[in-house]
């Protein structure tokens, strides 16, 4: 396997640098992002009503919860990837680069389909007030026509993440980002368009963003290449690929489920405090980064190491991206806070507006640390290969507690408050209990590892080098 200047080897040398390498990248490529995303509702708060603005913010949990399946199993392509190239087996890893494009492609236009049919009976269901329904249906709907290129690009991502390379995905970004942003001015201020303007410019984003990811795979000198004519689904990949990624997807879809009825929740106290919720979102975002970023790198060191059998490595992996992403957070989440009044402004300058936001901020920025150590857990055991288990326990301590404390909590105390403090005592959990079973996972595998290294040791030097691959060490 060649390297190439993207690329970073996760198998050997110093630890920390590399991942700072790799995970800065992604931070800075999620913060343009949600940059990006801000503009959106920047647009929206001062060139149009705050019901546009709190129309947009009503569709954002149920636009996850389409797309995270597909997203999940990008998550599973991203750990076979990552396996393979740290086992440097060529021929799985052009395997998984077809097969994950193939179900990119196919699986975007049906999810796309199907996201179009069910968008507005769930908002209807969400209890979307009736004077933001029609915008939120436009802006989704738009939305959801640009699944596929989504698709495309976070399965593209997810390949390149696996060879260590984060860098070109944040050029792509980039220059997508800034089409967004001139589109986005274009379409509402010039056009006169609101929420329709707002979608469609994101639309048009995507497509340039899946369009260069594409580009870049099929002009890869390297395993990852991507040739048309081999697109084809090897079906013990995708099995490989559903087993890793759907539960990966359907815990972000959970999640997405219970953050829509606590969204339903914060509907129950009208639209300001939904406009000022909105806004928190876009700042959330941004904090968020520094978790989410050491989950991606947490998946990837684990995953290449666990290819080339580097037990200990997985370990030390892990404790770099506890630290990283906790320090993360911690600075991010208080930096923010403190400066939330003015941020919020941005968005949108009512009083009202802001009051409302800096109730959330209150509570869930002072605690993101936690929110970052759960993420690097449940990172390290997707990247071992237990999926469902993180997704069970990520569903029982953090979906599932969520929707009792709004059904069993939130009637008896009806405070923004108290509806929030839902989310830092479930990372609290969740961290708990994953953290304890990923340190458990990791000793018995060293401890394995080690004992078959003894046994197959005491066979003496006699034994032909060709039963190694029979199970011996390697």
């Amino acid at each position: 396997m060649t390297t190439s200047k993207y690329q970073i080897d996760m198998c050997h040398g110093p630890l920390f640098g590399k991942i700072v390498l790799f995970a800065m990248p992604l931070m800075f490529t999620y913060i343009l992002q949600l940059l990006f995303n801000a503009v959106d509702l920047v647009v929206i708060g001062h060139y149009a009503p705050h019901e546009a603005m709190a129309a947009v913010g009503a569709t954002m949990n149920l636009n996850s919860l389409v797309i995270n399946i597909f997203i999940g199993i990008s998550i599973g392509t991203n750990v076979l990837a990552a396996r393979f190239f740290g086992a440097k087996d060529s021929g799985g890893m052009s395997r998984t680069v077809h097969t994950s494009m193939t179900v990119a492609i196919y699986g975007g236009i049906a999810l796309m389909i199907a996201g179009l049919a069910v968008a507005r009976p769930l908002l209807v269901l969400m209890d979307t007030p009736e004077e933001i329904l029609p915008m939120s249906c436009t802006y989704i709907w738009i939305c959801f026509c640009a699944i596929p290129f989504i698709m495309l690009y976070n399965f593209g991502c997810a390949i390149l993440r696996a060879v260590g390379d984060t860098r070109r995905p944040l050029y792509f970004l980039i220059i997508a980002g800034i089409v967004n942003v001139l589109l986005n001015l274009f379409f509402v201020i010039v056009c006169g368009m609101d929420v329709g303007g707002v979608a469609l410019a994101t639309a048009i984003s995507h497509g340039i963003s899946a369009f260069l990811i594409l580009k870049t795979l099929i002009s890869a000198r390297d395993v990852y290449r991507l040739q048309l004519k081999k697109l084809s689904v090897d079906f013990t990949i995708f099995k490989e690929m559903l087993k890793i990624g759907i539960p990966a997807g359907v815990q972000s879809s959970c999640f997405a489920v219970s953050n829509m009825i606590i969204q339903s929740s914060i509907n129950s106290f009208g639209s300001l405090a939904m406009a000022g919720t909105t806004a928190v979102l876009g700042l959330e975002g941004i904090v968020y980064v520094g978790s989410y970023a050491f989950h991606q790198t947490a998946i990837s060191f684990v995953a290449q190491n666990l290819g080339g059998r580097k037990f200990k490595r997985i370990l030390k992996s892990l404790y770099g991206c506890f630290l990283c992403a906790a320090g993360c957070c911690l600075i991010m989440g208080l930096g923010f806070y403190f400066a939330g009044e003015f941020l919020l402004a941005v968005f949108n300058p009512d009083p009202n507006v802001i009051a409302w936001g800096m109730l959330r901020m209150k509570i869930l920025f002072t605690t993101y640390v936690l929110c970052g150590i759960m993420d690097v857990a449940s990172g390290g055991l997707r990247g071992l290969g237990y999926s469902l288990l993180s997704a069970v326990v990520s569903f029982l301590g953090a979906c599932a507690f969520r929707v009792w404390w709004v059904f069993a909590v939130f009637p008896h105390y009806r405070t923004m408050e108290n509806l929030m403090l839902s989310y830092p005592i479930s990372w609290l959990l969740v961290a708990v209990v994953s953290g304890g079973l990923l340190y458990w996972i990791c000793r018995r595998m060293i401890r394995s590892h080690c004992a078959r290294s003894v046994a197959w040791s005491k066979l003496g030097p006699g034994v032909p080098r060709g039963f190694r691959y029979l199970g011996g060490p390697k």
